[in-house]
């Protein structure tokens, strides 16, 4: 059975709020053949990571940043799950690992979320992941389009997975 990986940090009403509609989205009854595992940021281990065959990930937007959790779980996970590094130290493109998997991504802000954007797919693109799906990008109040959004996110992600 595919494994689709959900590694987000949830902190506020908002990203709950975008996290159960991936996760809904995810677990649709059309969607067969896939395990929807919902990890914490903080929780979530490169042993996760390598048994996923997708991953999907949200995160608030603080401080023009990726939230510190999930740059928690790259740091963690960076070079375990296929991250390579350039010869200045920085991220080299397409990571080192011999498979690719697809990965999404969604984030919410208050004002601005072009920084966690920006620095989340960076950090991806030096893994060996592959973007699968426009990126989920949320400002202010969540709305029933957001939500939906959200919920075509995850079930986008999981049908890739299916067989």
């Amino acid at each position: 059975m595919a494994r689709l990986l959900v590694v987000h940090h949830s902190p506020s009403r908002s990203m709950t709020a975008l996290t159960e509609a991936v996760l809904a989205g995810a677990s649709d009854d059309a969607i067969e053949g896939v395990e929807v595992v919902d990890r914490p940021a903080l929780e979530t281990t490169a042993d996760d990571v390598l048994a996923a065959d997708g991953v999907l990930l949200g995160t608030p937007a603080n401080f023009g940043y990726m939230s510190g959790a999930l740059k928690h779980f790259f740091d963690s996970t960076f070079l375990q799950v296929g991250g390579s590094l350039a010869d200045d130290g920085g991220a080299a493109e397409g990571g080192s690992a011999e498979r690719t998997i697809p990965f999404g991504l969604y984030v919410h802000g208050r004002y601005d979320t072009t920084g966690a954007v920006r620095a989340v797919m960076s950090i991806t693109g030096a893994l060996p992941w592959r973007q699968a799906a426009e990126v989920l990008d949320v400002l202010g109040d969540i709305s029933d389009d957001d939500r939906e959004g959200a919920y075509e996110l995850g079930g986008t992600l999981a049908a890739l997975l299916m067989d």
